[in-house]
């Protein structure tokens, strides 16, 4: 995880070392499956076949705490999320009648990490389907984050009817950073830039890219978990799937397909955001052109059929988690009315 930092985020950030250093003096450290951690709700393992290896995926299955209106929501994290990013939004959505899943995707936090595994979207696409169709859900709502947002648009794709809605926050992959001049690297290379990975480079990397340089406390959760599996005792095995997930990441682009989406779709876009894949690699004058989220939304929303946009105008990569009741309050409106 790296990230070239502007000169006003790095100021900030020098501001804030002596408090930040402080306070993680003796980092929290998690297993390899994000053991240690604690989830908002119970954990469920759903155990499965690919590739010739026994797998387990972790996932949250969270019933209605108001009158159930019979429908069903899967979120699917980012990249540098879990499925305990959700809380706020599950909270909000069991509150609104919803059946909610949030898997761990195979790779990430609370479910197995395999020393070999062909990532790729449309297996985790098929993996995430398997564990609904064990479930007993037919169709549900997508609602996908940052990488997520990529793995939404394949699931989409690849299972249609399944799809009642598909809700996109500030998905990653609204430009295809290698045609564009960005320069390939190796899976060796990705390791070696994960195993660097720190609780100090993921909050300086998420201070400038994912928040404007505006840090809040409430941020700091979801750093220490996910600087927790690196610093923890399986953490080769948490960076080495990391690099081969940054590697799908960069290789499968799902931005030349969004005129097959089939399926109702909203675009929620913190306008703030400036994550782009393989930014440090990049030439200068292209730097600075990547991850450009107010054009990029507009765009994505012209390519994807009848597709709607709502921007959060003061709002970075995590609207759920900056501004979680206005966030709610307009994926709850986009999802109020059940499409054919």
């Amino acid at each position: 995880m790296t990230a070239c930092l502007s000169l006003r985020t790095l100021a900030a950030t020098l501001l804030l070392i002596p408090t930040l250093l402080s306070a993680h003096e003796a980092p929290q450290t998690f297993g390899p499956r994000l053991e240690g951690f604690t989830y908002p709700y119970p954990v469920e393992t759903f155990a499965f076949e690919s590739q010739r290896q026994a797998l387990e995926m972790a996932y949250l299955d969270v019933a209605p705490t108001a009158s159930p209106n019979g429908r069903s929501v899967l979120l699917l994290h980012g990249k540098n999320f879990c499925a305990a990013t959700w809380d706020s939004t599950i909270d909000a959505l069991t509150g609104a009648g919803y059946r909610v899943i949030a898997p761990d995707q195979v790779g990430f936090c609370k479910s197995d990490k395999p020393d070999r595994y062909q990532f790729s979207f449309a297996q985790l696409a098929a993996n995430t389907r398997a564990l609904l169709a064990n479930l007993g859900i037919d169709r549900a709502a997508v609602v996908g984050h940052s990488m997520g947002g990529m793995l939404a648009v394949r699931y989409a794709l690849q299972y249609p009817d399944t799809v009642e809605h598909l809700a996109l926050v500030n998905p990653i992959g609204l430009e295809d950073w290698k045609s564009l001049g960005v320069p390939w690297q190796d899976v060796d290379a990705w390791f070696a830039g994960e195993r660097r990975t720190t609780v100090d480079s993921i909050r300086a990397y998420q201070l400038d890219v994912y928040y404007n340089g505006q840090w809040r406390p409430e941020y700091t959760r979801w750093v220490d978990m996910l600087a927790g599996m690196y610093a923890g005792p399986g953490g080769e095995a948490v960076a080495w799937n990391q690099a081969l997930t940054s590697d799908m990441v960069f290789n499968q682009p799902v931005v030349h397909e969004f005129g097959a989406i089939a399926v109702p779709t909203t675009l929620f876009i913190g306008q703030k955001d400036r994550t782009a894949i393989g930014r440090d690699r990049a030439p200068e004058a292209l730097r600075r052109t990547l991850g450009d989220y107010p054009a990029l939304g507009r765009r994505a929303a012209e390519a994807i059929p009848g597709a709607t946009l709502v921007a959060f105008d003061d709002l970075g990569h995590s609207p759920q988690v900056e501004a979680p009741e206005r966030f709610e309050r307009a994926l709850l409106d986009a999802l109020a009315t059940p499409r054919p």
